[in-house]
């Protein structure tokens, strides 16, 4: 069954701000028509209010998602929530998948979703945001920017693209490409998604270990406590190509694969 892209406005009547009108109306359409893209569950489950770091589950696989909403496009940086739970569930495995949808004030319609894996997630991708001064309702609490940036393009998988519905089968096989992200260390996850962005960076699907080298600097940048930084690029490559992700095709050269 495909989705219905409407969100219905009715919803959100009673609620004066703009923010509590789109989180209304989003997740309700979140819970009444997306599915889990881990398994073949056909719906997610909202959760109670006020939860730390989760907005929906799958009953099937278990699976934690977080909603962020907005009226227009996403930037490099998402204001998110609280900074110290944030960080704890990222290294204790426990952080959600992040859902990001794009809306029309103009025909309440999605119009962009897609989907953050939580095993793309580190914490260097999660900044930290000056504490609410003392007039704040919440005085010192600290909140948190997801630096969407600096992900890879690997890293945002479409659900809706351009107000079309993108294939479930499309969408799950993308979730298990790269899967294998879940079984690595922190450190690793991190230096497999600077490798993929760095190749994307290089805009070519055929490309040569010394052109990743001429990232050699931005690399150490990233990681200051590896001082090995050529090893590990070749490393990283190496399970890339042992996952499918990049083809060796000899003579220092690899091809990304689609």
């Amino acid at each position: 069954m495909s989705m219905n892209l409407e969100l219905n406005p009715r919803l959100a009547v009673k609620y004066k701000s703009l923010s509590q009108k789109a989180r209304v109306m989003t997740e309700s359409w979140v819970s009444e028509n997306l599915y889990c893209p881990a398994c073949f569950a056909d719906s997610l489950e909202s959760l109670r209010a006020g939860k730390k770091v989760t907005d929906f589950t799958c009953s099937g696989c278990d699976e934690n998602f977080q909603l962020k909403s907005k009226s227009h496009s996403f930037g490099r940086s998402v204001v998110n929530s609280a900074y110290a739970p944030k960080i704890k569930a990222i290294r204790s495995g426990r952080n959600p998948n992040y859902l990001f949808l794009q809306y029309s004030l103009s025909d309440y319609c999605v119009h962009e979703l897609f989907l953050v894996p939580r095993y793309f997630m580190t914490p260097s991708l999660v900044e930290e945001r000056r504490p609410l001064n003392s007039t704040a309702r919440r005085s010192g609490w600290i909140g948190s920017n997801i630096l969407l940036g600096n992900l890879p393009l690997e890293a945002r998988i479409g659900i809706v693209a351009s107000g079309v519905e993108i294939p479930k089968n499309t969408v799950r096989a993308e979730w298990n490409r790269f899967l294998f992200l879940r079984d690595q260390s922190i450190s690793s996850r991190g230096w497999l998604s600077d490798i993929l962005k760095t190749v994307r960076m290089l805009n070519n699907k055929i490309f040569t270990l010394e052109d990743v080298y001429t990232f050699e600097s931005d690399l150490a940048v990233l990681h200051p406590h590896n001082k090995h930084i050529r090893p590990k690029i070749r490393q990283q490559l190496q399970l890339l190509r042992n996952k499918g992700v990049v083809e060796f095709l000899g003579r220092g050269r690899y091809r990304l694969k689609d």
